[in-house]
């Protein structure tokens, strides 16, 4: 395999007149500077991911920009566009650093009971709800000295995260999430929204119509969007009397109170079990959504992050 990888690596050379360039002349860190900036289309925010400093990414794009003999990148709104010669440059590059990071991991072997190893997993409150008490049971009984770190970013840090290595996997349902670079697999599908309101709230048997909807108080949780986004559309805003920033503490609220929340239907029928709350099917406009586990294919075939993703998968209830 390595021979395999030496073998595509060399081919990534250049003609320019009577002048060709090899691997062996170029410092192979250069390769993962232009990726990031070609990826990015930005020198800071390729710095960012690369943890260099700004200037250290320029001095080696001018090194690459000699040693190619083309400027590789110019100019344009908002950071750099690329030239021709390095949109083609590019897709080499990712190719043979692919398969680098594959020739190099690929005889890892994991063995999950005598591994110590730590992951840091991207989930939102109400995904480690549905997803870690059963996780950490299935670890605890195969794997002891396993750890996870969950972390709830913003939405704007989770691709770099991904991308610079301080997030393993990213779970949840994240449409806006910059997939290039990572591969996933459906952990939830078709998961509607519902309304959770108390047991006897006196508008309970109205929530089918919308009628009934407007005349409800709302929870509102900021990590959520889609929720948010219904409720302005269907002129509801201004009932919103609680915004929380997670979900953890909103049921225990609604038990007390006559306020309601919109909320995925998987982790509604948990919280009315455990408050004794109601769940009502309601018309929202919001088509549903979709829980999604994502990484970066430089994990692809890393042992341990492979036997972590199919953990998860194995908790994925059974399809409806």
């Amino acid at each position: 395999m390595v021979a395999c990888v030496a073998h595509r690596v060399h081919a990534l050379h250049v003609t320019n007149n009577m002048h060709t360039m090899h691997v062996r002349d170029l410092d192979l860190n250069l390769l993962h500077v232009f990726a990031a900036v070609h990826e990015t289309r930005n020198v800071s925010r390729a710095a960012e991911r690369l943890a260099l400093s700004q200037p250290a990414v320029s001095h080696a794009l001018t090194r690459l920009r000699l040693a190619l003999h083309d400027p590789l990148f110019v100019r344009g709104s908002g950071g750099v566009v690329p030239t021709p010669k390095a949109d083609r440059f590019a897709a080499q590059v990712v190719q043979a650093l692919q398969t680098l990071d594959v020739a190099l991991n690929e005889t890892e072997r994991f063995v999950a009971a005598r591994s110590a190893r730590r992951f840091a997993v991207h989930m939102s409150d109400i995904g480690a709800d549905e997803f870690l008490p059963r996780l950490m049971a299935d670890v605890g009984r195969s794997a002891g000295g396993i750890c996870i770190e969950a972390s709830q970013l913003p939405p704007e840090a989770i691709a770099p995260a991904l991308h610079d290595g301080r997030l393993d996997l990213a779970v949840g349902f994240l449409p806006n999430l910059d997939l290039s670079g990572t591969e996933s697999a459906v952990l939830l599908d078709n998961e509607r929204y519902v309304a959770l309101v108390r047991r006897g709230h006196p508008l309970a048997r109205r929530l089918k119509h919308r009628e009934g909807l407007a005349q409800l108080e709302f929870i509102l949780v900021a990590s959520h969007v889609e929720p948010a986004r219904a409720l302005h559309l269907l002129g509801l805003a201004s009932r919103v009397r609680l915004t929380l920033p997670y979900f953890t503490v909103a049921p225990a609220i609604i038990a007390k109170t006559d306020l309601a929340m919109v909320v995925p239907s998987s982790p509604a029928e948990r919280f009315a079990k455990r408050f004794g709350l109601a769940v009502a099917e309601l018309d929202l406009g919001l088509p549903p959504i979709t829980v999604t586990m994502h990484w970066t294919w430089r994990h692809a075939n890393d042992g341990g992050h492979r036997w972590l993703r199919e953990r998860l998968l194995a908790l994925r209830p059974p399809r409806r």
